[in-house]
């Protein structure tokens, strides 16, 4: 049992990196995909702070929620779609958790879950999706230029993937973004840290909106 909860967790680690690093290869200028490495000067710098907006977007119980709407209070941002097998649900469940476990202090934040498969995740589907987590955590989808705006505007990443049967599944980026106040990007939560990691990260982002 130990040592299959070492595999996944290494496994888990080695998509998230993955996933990250081809985010950010997504920001690179045109030109500079596939040059030979260049110097730490040379390279553009992603500005951490740009991260989160603008972006609009329509919730599963249909409102419409965009980045200036979401000002003042805090928030997490996670991707995902419906029909994914593993990494969503159990990180819906673990948001989950930890709203639980902050009681009311999780009445402080917003939590966001982004499809990135608009054309199968409708609103009706979502709505249904929802019910398994927090009632609190909102479901949201636009269409398809939007979904690629939004995964832009968060350095994200999600891509399309063939299976057999002519169906697809979705790779994406996995960790959960931790948004300030400002809208600004604070942290990010690995969602394979201690329990208390994660709730520390929280509560310190509560804190800091007080």
């Amino acid at each position: 049992m130990i040592t299959l909860k070492v595999i996944r967790v290494t496994a888990w680690s080695a998509i998230a990196v993955a996933a990250l690093l081809l985010g950010v290869n997504a920001l690179l200028p045109e030109a500079w995909k596939g040059e030979p490495a260049k110097s730490a000067l040379e390279k553009p710098i992603i500005d951490m702070a740009a991260v989160g907006g603008p972006f609009r977007l329509t919730s599963h119980k249909g409102e419409v929620i965009d980045n200036t709407r979401l000002a003042g209070k805090p928030y997490l941002a996670f991707f995902g779609f419906t029909h994914c097998p593993d990494v969503c649900p159990t990180t819906l469940s673990d948001l989950t958790e930890l709203m639980s476990a902050l009681g009311p202090a999780a009445g402080a934040f917003n939590v966001l879950f982004i499809t990135v498969d608009p054309e199968r995740d409708s609103q009706d589907l979502l709505a249904q999706y929802m019910t398994s987590f927090d009632e609190r955590i909102l479901a949201l989808r636009g269409n398809r230029a939007e979904t690629d705006a939004v995964v832009k505007a968060f350095a994200a990443y999600a891509r399309k993937v063939p299976i057999d049967g002519g169906e697809y599944t979705m790779d994406h980026s996995a960790g959960v973004y931790v948004m300030g106040a400002d809208g600004k990007f604070a942290s990010m939560l690995d969602m394979h840290e201690a329990r208390e990691i994660k709730l520390q990260k929280l509560r310190r982002i509560i804190d800091t909106k007080a």
